[in-house]
């Protein structure tokens, strides 16, 4: 049971809230979202160049180079490269140390694809942005909760507006991410010469930005579960000082009651006796008027 109310603290919402907050950012700056292999012709050996090319005559160091007659796959080479939402980077085939060439993602984007990658990154962007107002709202909550007990309504009402963001930057991230995958494709189809991937797959930045979104959905249901707890017991509170209430003005009014029964009571008795006092006064009077007589 103490485990559940950690669980659903407003503290432990604020943490999920971070800790996602801090997976999409290292998702979304990372160029590792996809890694694979691209198929391309050998290069000409060059000075910079010895190994896994095409002979040259007339280079130097060319007693380095063995020459041989190649078939098939064996006239490519499979250089390695990676992508992410923002730049993509090659392994550079043209030295023999190794090295990475990089440029823009954009750059390698179909023009039909265009406007979906930047809707995706605008999205991505709006994710990141109210995640990080959701972790401040938290942080003031947090501070008022315990600066100014006095405030809880105030508190209450950023935890709901922290609920609600956090819960459509979710979103927007979910659809920033699936709209990414689907450019991504498209480029690999459909994109320039100098890039055609032979085999590609998944990264660890793309499973970090799910497992980010998956620790974003359950702060927001967190938070939110924090507020309607509050509010719930808020209510409940209010019907039970309304009902004591209710009850005290009913005993004062029974008591009331019981009062007016006693008076009532009071002069009825008073009556009585003395209906009674002037019967028995009234055969005295009429002895005392046949003695007169």
């Amino acid at each position: 049971m103490a485990f559940l109310q950690q669980m659903r603290s407003p503290r432990f919402s604020f943490i999920q809230t971070v800790v996602s907050l801090l997976l999409s950012t290292v998702a979304l700056m990372s160029s590792y979202w996809c890694v694979g292999k691209q198929k391309v012709p050998k290069p000409l050996c060059s000075p910079t160049k010895h190994s896994n090319c095409i002979p040259v005559p007339g280079v130097s160091n060319s007693s380095r180079i063995q020459f041989f007659w190649e078939t098939g796959d064996d006239r490519f080479v499979f250089p390695t490269f990676h992508t992410g939402l923002f730049i993509t980077c090659e392994e550079n085939i043209y030295t023999d140390e190794w090295e990475e060439k990089c440029r823009g993602f954009h750059t390698l984007t179909p023009r039909c694809e265009k406007a979906m990658m930047w809707l995706s990154l605008s999205l991505e962007l709006t994710y990141i942005g109210l995640l990080l107002i959701s972790c401040i709202l938290l942080s003031v909550q947090l501070c008022i909760r315990a600066w100014f007990p006095s405030t809880q309504r105030w508190g209450q009402l950023l935890n709901a507006f922290a609920a609600v963001f956090t819960v459509l930057g979710g979103l927007l991230g979910m659809v920033g991410h699936m709209m990414f995958m689907q450019v991504f494709q498209t480029t690999v189809s459909m994109g320039p010469e100098d890039f055609k991937p032979h085999s590609y797959g998944y990264s660890w930045a793309f499973y970090v930005a799910w497992f980010g979104f998956t620790v974003c959905m359950a702060a927001g249901v967190s938070t939110l579960n924090n507020y309607t707890k509050k509010v719930l017991m808020g209510e409940k509170l209010s019907q039970e000082h309304e009902d004591s209430q209710d009850g005290e003005y009913a005993g004062e009014d029974r008591a009331g009651l019981h009062c007016l029964e006693v008076i009532c009571r009071g002069s009825q008795r008073e009556k009585h006796s003395e209906e009674s006092a002037g019967k028995t006064d009234t055969p005295r009077k009429q002895e005392h008027h046949s003695d007169s007589l």
